[in-house]
């Protein structure tokens, strides 16, 4: 291996370097027995990012304009109270939160079942916290969904 090649590998990064020396990573969701495509099939990133962003909106102006009464800056800790108790209220008894259905998207188990209220809560926490919703593994879950043992499919 030249130069060349090993500066490429090292700015392409690990996982294509892995696939050159012919690694096969196969599609996300394959190890978790998901379809490639399709109903059941792992959501992507961006449906999950605009899924978070409808609910908070929907918190946010619940907040400002129910609870905080016009004020801009005391609705902010109103809007994160909304947005946890709204995830919990719905994740644990449809499975989705507004704005995930408005998307087609829903949170089951990793074998296909329900989520129970305590892994709800616990993904919620960790979602509020924000930082472990943004830490993935190679299928793009979230390590607030991977200690909830969950996964988000579109339905």
């Amino acid at each position: 291996m030249d130069n060349r090649e090993a500066l490429g590998s090292w700015l392409s990064g690990p996982r294509a370097a892995a696939e050159q020396m012919g690694t096969d990573f196969g599609y996300r969701g394959e190890r978790l027995g998901l379809p490639k495509d399709g109903p059941g099939s792992l959501a992507t990133v961006g449906r999950r990012f605009a899924a978070v962003f409808i609910d908070w909106m929907l918190c946010l102006v619940i907040a400002y304009g129910l609870i905080a009464h016009r004020d801009v800056q005391g609705s902010n800790p109103w809007t994160l109270a909304l947005f946890g108790a709204l995830s919990v209220v719905t994740l644990g008894t449809v499975g989705s939160t507004p704005g995930k259905r408005l998307l087609g998207l829903r949170v089951v188990r990793v074998d296909g079942g329900r989520l129970r209220i305590g892994p709800v809560v616990l993904r919620t926490v960790l979602l509020l916290l924000v930082i472990p919703a943004l830490v993935w593994d190679r299928d793009g879950r979230g390590l607030h969904d991977k200690a909830a043992q969950a996964v988000q499919v579109r339905i």
